[in-house]
């Protein structure tokens, strides 16, 4: 199965000679790039779903939480032992 991971978007920038939105995305501690192409609305602070290294949904922190108790439910987390540390984080 392939899944989806929810992240926040904490910068953006054009890349492949201004071609291509990339944002930065941190997962819970983790932060990866992925293309934001399907998202031309998602901004720094927005939470996404990323498959693959592309943005392709949006959706709340409280959609964000929901996911991963989903996938631990369903055993999809693998060897995550605490999934609170893979949650966005709370930013006050």
């Amino acid at each position: 199965m392939c899944l989806a991971i929810p992240g926040k978007i904490k910068s953006i920038e054009l890349q492949y000679d201004g071609q291509v939105r990339m944002a930065k995305i941190n997962f819970g501690g983790i932060t990866k790039e992925a293309s934001l192409e399907m998202l031309p609305a998602a901004n720094i602070g927005d939470y996404v779903l990323v498959h693959v290294g592309v943005a392709i949904s949006m959706v709340d922190e409280e959609e964000a939480q929901k996911t991963f108790k989903y996938l631990k439910e369903i055993g999809e987390l693998g060897d995550l032992v605490d999934v609170d540390d893979y949650l966005p984080k709370k930013e006050d």
